[in-house]
């Protein structure tokens, strides 16, 4: 028998694994950690939300399997919420599907439509599943960049021209997981012209949808003319209604592909909880005060977050949309490395960030902070980093003159 399995040997360890294992062993042992490293919003969902989830929940019948594709309801509230925020149409019945997170819906789809060999270009760095859910299903990774410009498309030129096979799939992340970029609607303009040129389909992760600052809306690439031809894309309940834990997400837009993966998971999963389904309806379909309420709240921690950390002689670039902030390892420091630096910073400043590498090769250099704790916390960090950079001889001057 082989002593390794042929998927779990195509998948490293997690980087980020190890600072949390860190960090699960330092609140064992009593010491007051201020967690920015993952992602998980510490606001509750809204009271409505909650309330149906209970009312459903205390129905006899709620309690069999679900749909594999989502109830009825809940996809129509999808689609009217695409209707009322982007303009967009979208069938309910063959153009939405109900995932478990997004994160799920994605390693479904990339299952449904990857064959072994297959190449996909994906973001470099990047949230984990836009890579290994394509690396678990067989296909290889050929990396692009994050960054919108000039240079971008250029990446995508040559991945098409020397790459054997062609890549078949591209996936797009914006807001950006982890580095907080953005686009305009005329990026996806281009890029869906360049898919339809280059017979490519596109996967967009829109999570942070909602999670937009100083004004700037964030766009659908489905607002594209077209756009459904070539492309789907995932959106979650997570961030924009506090209900991560619930793990609900959405996959709309293309026809096949959405058929592909509704196929897939009919026969790996029976849906998400009824109840939950149910409450997510509520979310959707209810008042959306939460969703202007979180925004500025993110918004006011981030601007603390850059202030304080500044102060403190960390230079933080303001990010103009998600939860979270890509931070450069200050200089000084940046022979440690991004996995080193925040190992030490969860030692002896009791924060935990996370590894820029723990996203890929060109996350090194950074650390990923997210804005999961309020304004206190944030300072309080700020004031432990602080300590911890003059301990390591950074930026004592200024620092001194900060106080």
């Amino acid at each position: 028998m082989s002593e390794e399995f042929y998927r779990i040997r195509r998948l490293p360890p997690y980087v980020i694994a190890e600072v949390n294992a860190m960090r699960a062993a330092a609140r064992a042992g009593g010491e007051d950690i201020i967690d920015l490293g993952m992602g998980n919003p510490d606001l509750p969902p809204p009271d409505h939300v909650v309330e149906k989830l209970c009312e459903v929940a205390k129905k006899p019948d709620a309690h069999g399997y679900s749909q594999s594709k989502g109830i009825p309801g809940l996809r129509r509230a999808q689609a009217g919420y695409y209707g009322r925020r982007f303009g967009v149409d979208l069938d309910p019945e063959s153009e939405v599907v109900v995932t478990m997170g997004s994160k799920e819906g994605l390693a479904s789809l990339a299952t449904a439509i990857t064959a072994p060999g297959d190449v996909v270009l994906a973001p470099n760095p990047s949230y984990p599943i836009h890579t290994f859910g394509f690396i678990i299903a067989g296909a290889t990774i050929r990396s692009v960049p994050t960054t919108p410009d000039e240079a971008y498309f250029e990446s995508l030129d040559k991945a098409m021209y020397y790459t054997v096979p062609r890549p078949s799939v591209l996936v797009v992340n914006y807001p950006s997981n982890p580095t907080a970029e953005t686009v305009d609607l005329a990026f996806y303009e281009r890029l869906v012209g360049w898919a339809k040129a280059n017979k490519v389909w596109i996967i967009s992760d829109l999570a942070y949808s909602e999670l937009y600052y100083d004004g700037k809306p964030t766009p659908s690439i489905l607002q594209v003319k077209g756009a459904k031809d070539v492309a789907v894309e995932f959106t979650s309940l997570s961030k924009t209604y506090s209900m991560a834990g619930w793990r609900i997400g959405f996959a709309v837009g293309n026809r096949e592909l959405i058929a592909a993966m509704t196929r897939v998971k009919s026969y790996l999963d029976y849906g998400a909880f009824t109840p939950v389904q149910a409450a997510a309806c509520a979310a959707l379909n209810g008042p959306q005060d939460i969703v202007d309420r979180n925004r500025e709240l993110y918004h006011k921690r981030r601007d603390v977050m850059v202030e304080s950390f500044a102060r403190a002689g960390w230079d933080i670039p303001s990010p103009a949309a998600s939860m979270f902030a890509w931070a450069p390892v200050p200089p000084a420091l940046a022979h440690l490395g991004s996995l080193e630096f925040s190992k030490q910073l969860l030692t002896h400043a009791k924060v935990a960030v996370a590894p820029g590498v723990g996203y890929g090769e060109n996350g090194e250099g950074y650390v990923r902070i997210a804005m999961v704790e309020n304004e206190q916390r944030l300072r309080q960090a700020a004031r432990n980093v602080k300590r911890y950079l003059q301990s390591m001889g950074v930026n004592q001057a200024r620092a001194s003159g900060n106080r």
